[in-house]
Formats: structure tokens, C-alpha cells, sequence
């Protein structure tokens, strides 16, 4: 009993040594894993391992930031304050490399602030809250999972994306794609129009705002329909 107890109060010390700087190593490094692990999932560039490391990165910065003051300037708190104000800073960079910029759109932003996240739970970690850690690393997944599937059932969020026309012919008339647009519950922000008279073809730009996640095929079909479609597209607004 008084090893276990030993190891407990080890583990719970203020003080630096090695067996609470192992043991809040490995808990930084699952907990990263765990966040990691849900965004690997969905298809991101930032996976396990660089979640891992970003936690246990700052994890190891907070226990320098303790441990220098101790054994160099005698003081047995030290002062977490200086590393972990940079690390706050630096890790912005880790989350803007995360983020793609893809025609007038950024995706990522999410697994950004997932990045920012893992490295306060680091740090969290490197200061002994154990117990704040893993609630945090628990209520990141309810966000990153719970909330998606809330917001894909409710049908929350709007973009804004442009569907790109071609059509033979002269189009003098554009009440049939309002149309199709009313029909299917998608707001037609605004439109322009391209003609062609050389090879009498009518390049349709309209800019719509619409529900995110949604399909999209069904209003193509009716879309094409019409007009004597020769292709179709669908991209992010530029």
C-alpha cells in the first residue's frame, strides 16, 4: 500500500521527476491519439500521429517550463507561464498549415481548431489536471462526432456554390431554372449570363445558397432538363 501511495503522490506532485513527467508523456500522447484518430476518419491530412505529438509536445513544454525555474532558480512552483505562452502562439501555425484554400472556400478549419484544442490538453497534462484532460478530450468527441451527426440531421449550415450551364441556343428566358431552384429549396443569390453568338451556346454562372451536405443530383436532372444542356458543373463561389 504505501508504494501505491508513493506512486500516487509522485504522479500528483508540483515537482518535476520522472515518473509524473513518463506518466503525463503517455497520457498526453493517448488522449492526442484518441482526437487524432476521429479526424484521420474523416479524411484529414492531420492524423494520429501528428496529434499525438502536438499533445505531448506541449505536454513536455509545460513540464520544461516548470521544471527549469526549479532546479535553476530554486523556485518549487516555477512559472508555467513563459513556454506556455508560446506554444499557445506557435501551435496557430501547426492549425493554418492544416487548413485548405480551395476556390474561394477553406476547409480544415475544424481539425484546426482540433490542433489548438490537443495542445491545451497537453498542456493541461504537463500541469498534473489529469481529470480536466480526459473530460476535454471526451467532450471534443462529442463535438467532432455527436454534433456532425446533429447538424447533418437538422440540416444546419449554408454554402454558397456556383453552377456553371452550358446550353445550345440562345437562352432569352431564365424563369425555368428559378424554377427548378424554388422547386428544390435552394436560394438563387444571383446569375450571369454568357452568350455565345459564333456558336449560338449560352454560358449559365448561377451563384445559389444552399443547405451543406446536401445531394445535389436530383435538381441536376433537373436542371438539364431544362434546356437543350450540353454540360453541367458544380464548384465552389469564386
Amino acid at each position: 500500500m504505501d508504494i501505491v501511495r508513493n506512486i500516487i503522490d509522485s504522479l500528483g506532485s508540483t515537482e518535476v521527476n520522472i515518473g509524473n513527467t513518463v506518466f503525463r508523456l503517455m497520457l498526453s500522447m493517448a488522449l492526442g491519439m484518441i482526437v487524432g484518430a476521429e479526424r484521420k476518419r474523416k479524411g484529414q491530412i492531420a492524423g494520429v500521429r501528428t496529434f499525438a505529438l502536438i499533445s505531448m509536445g506541449a505536454c513536455l513544454a509545460m513540464l520544461l517550463s516548470i521544471y527549469v525555474p526549479q532546479v535553476y532558480m530554486g523556485l518549487k512552483n516555477g512559472d508555467p507561464g513563459r513556454i506556455a505562452a508560446q506554444v499557445i502562439t506557435g501551435v496557430g501555425f501547426l492549425g493554418g498549415g492544416a487548413m485548405i484554400h480551395m476556390k474561394g472556400s477553406v476547409r480544415g478549419l475544424t481539425t484546426a481548431a482540433g490542433i489548438w484544442m490537443t495542445a491545451i490538453i497537453g498542456m493541461a497534462v504537463g500541469v498534473g489536471m489529469y481529470w480536466s484532460s480526459i473530460i476535454a478530450t471526451v467532450l471534443i468527441l462529442v463535438i467532432l462526432v455527436a454534433f456532425e451527426y446533429y447538424e447533418h440531421r437538422a440540416n444546419l449550415g449554408q454554402e454558397n456554390r456556383a453552377v456553371k450551364i452550358v446550353v445550345r441556343g440562345i437562352v432569352q428566358d431564365i424563369r425555368p431554372y428559378e424554377k427548378v431552384f424554388s422547386e428544390h429549396k435552394v436560394h438563387l443569390s444571383t446569375y450571369f449570363i454568357d452568350y455565345d453568338y459564333e456558336h449560338s451556346v449560352t454560358n449559365l454562372s448561377f451563384i445559389i445558397l444552399s443547405p451543406s451536405h446536401r445531394n445535389y443530383l436530383p435538381m441536376f436532372a433537373d436542371l438539364r432538363a431544362a434546356g437543350d444542356t450540353v454540360s453541367l458543373s458544380l464548384a465552389s463561389q469564386v
